[in-house]
């Protein structure tokens, strides 16, 4: 039982991981049907920024030395202003352009982003000691759960359940979603389609924010592509979910993070190296029976 109840916590963790990025992809796709792909790039960003710009392979902590009252509000911000120039630059151009259009705009800042990063730092992966005493582990009878897995469910708890209270209670929120819900009639009635973009870009640079620092704190190391699996599954996780549906965002983030943490820990040893195999297998079963998703959105309006 000890051992199901560990993988059972290492499952919600990274499931954690993976909601938080599955909002910030569903976040943009909901108000401007853009599948964005640079979001895990993103978080690159933010991790990045927390050292040096150095070859070396052991990276000099710069803003990661900073207190972290002090370092995770910078940080968020350098990720908010990447997100913004992002949108002033390459999206609010192509508007009115065809959604396919738009995921193809957001590869190509992906790739920018990354070679930028890569004449920075250089190519090879940096090992990087970044709170380094969340990783001591705290003991529950005969389980033992590492602080940062509880950290990590605690700050995607927090924040999910800020954004909700940001999307129902306040102004831009419910501008936001009327936005999401029929754009063009949004507009009609007053929103400013740029202003209401613009948030949903800033709050999804929050979340990658927020992913970088966990991220980096849990592995320890950085890399130019770091971000490229986390936003794959978290695209994964919003299509499981339902497009367009943010509740069906998170849900298919702890989906996919059960599933793969599940696999791997179940899987016979030789078959563990496609254990991405076996969880995309099933995430095609589950859209064989729901098409539109756990939790689909309740309307899918074309984007104005």
């Amino acid at each position: 039982m000890i051992p199901f109840l560990q993988n059972l916590v290492d499952a919600v963790s990274l499931g954690s991981i993976y909601a938080l990025v599955a909002l910030g992809i569903g976040l943009l796709f909901g108000i401007l049907r853009l599948i964005n792909f640079a979001h895990g790039d993103f978080i690159t960003v933010g991790a990045y920024a927390l050292i040096v710009p150095s070859a070396d392979v052991t990276a000099r902590l710069l803003i990661g030395g900073w207190p972290w009252p002090v370092m995770i509000p910078t940080i968020c911000l350098i990720v908010i202003v990447a997100a913004l120039l992002t949108d002033a630059l390459v999206f609010r151009p192509l508007r009115r352009a065809s959604s396919p259009t738009l995921m193809i705009a957001s590869f190509a800042v992906s790739y920018i982003i990354q070679n930028g990063v890569l004449m920075a730092y250089g190519a090879r992966p940096k090992a990087v000691d970044l709170w380094s005493g969340a990783n001591s582990q705290i003991l529950i009878g005969e389980l033992r759960v590492p602080m940062l897995q509880l950290v990590t469910l605690v700050v995607t708890l927090v924040l999910m359940g800020g954004l909700t209270l940001f999307l129902k209670k306040t102004p831009y929120g419910i501008q936001m979603r009327a936005a999401a819900e029929d754009f063009r009639m949004a507009q009609y009635l007053g929103v400013r389609g740029n202003l209401v973009i613009g948030l949903a870009f800033a709050i999804s640079g929050i979340l990658a924010g927020v992913v970088s620092l966990l991220t980096t704190t849990q592995s320890g190391s950085l890399s130019h592509t770091m971000g490229v699996p986390l936003a794959l599954f978290a695209f994964v996780a919003v299509v499981v979910g339902g497009m367009g549906s943010l509740v069906g965002a998170v849900v298919g983030g702890f989906t996919i993070g059960l599933i793969v943490t599940m696999l791997q820990a179940y899987l016979p040893p030789d078959l563990r190296a496609f254990r991405d195999a076996f969880a995309f297998a099933f995430v095609i079963l589950v859209l064989l029976v729901r098409p539109s998703g756990l939790v689909p959105a309740r309307s899918t309006i074309e984007r104005v």
